[in-house]
């Protein structure tokens, strides 16, 4: 699929275009939806609003080829804006245990045990390294798209995912790490920095 081609089309008002962009992305575009909101009903409430925001804005998109990091941007934003407006924590952080809950049960893209695994072990993270390693490694983004969507220099994601992944594998290997690769005193010291920049 030439998306740059098809952004063009869309952009000189091919509807069928735009749709085809969409439809081609659409589990991806869910999946990231309701990791932010929880429940089917949200996710697919935010989705229908970027579909509208892509086509009132699709004119703007200067690099078709950035469709999707953009796309995806304007998905996660109107996903914080609902949470604002429902006065509702990223599922990210606090809300973990209830979003495990519903993707257990009425996801249509339900979790492996492997991944619900992976998802406790996220939940003991701060929630913006949470947010950095689920688009980098749940959702496949590239640190430069991860950094557009949270509007965070793309140093302080990296940094974000490298600390958390220190705390994952001090989780994960226990003492061990500490006795032949010193990842626990890493995995503090992620925990030190943390506490000292909550701001990032």
């Amino acid at each position: 699929m030439n998306v740059s081609r098809l952004v063009r089309q869309a952009q000189r008002g091919n509807k069928e275009a735009l749709l085809q962009l969409i439809l081609a992305e659409q589990d991806a575009y869910y999946r990231l939806a309701y990791s932010y909101m929880g429940n089917e009903y949200d996710a697919m409430d935010a989705m229908e609003d970027m579909i509208v925001t892509l086509y009132e804005k699709l004119e703007q998109l200067k690099k078709g080829e950035a469709f999707y990091s953009w796309s995806k941007t304007i998905l996660v934003n109107r996903c914080k804006t609902l949470l604002r407006k429902k006065e509702r924590f990223l599922p990210l952080g606090d809300e973990q245990e209830s979003v495990l809950t519903a993707l257990i049960e009425d996801n249509p893209y339900r979790l492996t045990e492997s991944e619900l695994n992976m998802q406790e072990l996220l939940s003991h993270l701060n929630p913006r390294q949470r947010e950095a390693i689920e688009l980098r490694y749940v959702h496949d983004l590239p640190y430069q798209a991860i950094a557009d969507i949270t509007g965070t220099p793309i140093g302080t994601i990296k940094s974000r995912i490298s600390q958390g992944i220190l705390k994952l594998k001090a989780m994960i290997g226990g003492d061990r790490y500490e006795d032949d690769r010193g990842e626990i005193r890493g995995a503090q010291a992620g925990h030190e920095y943390d506490a000292g920049t909550a701001g990032t």
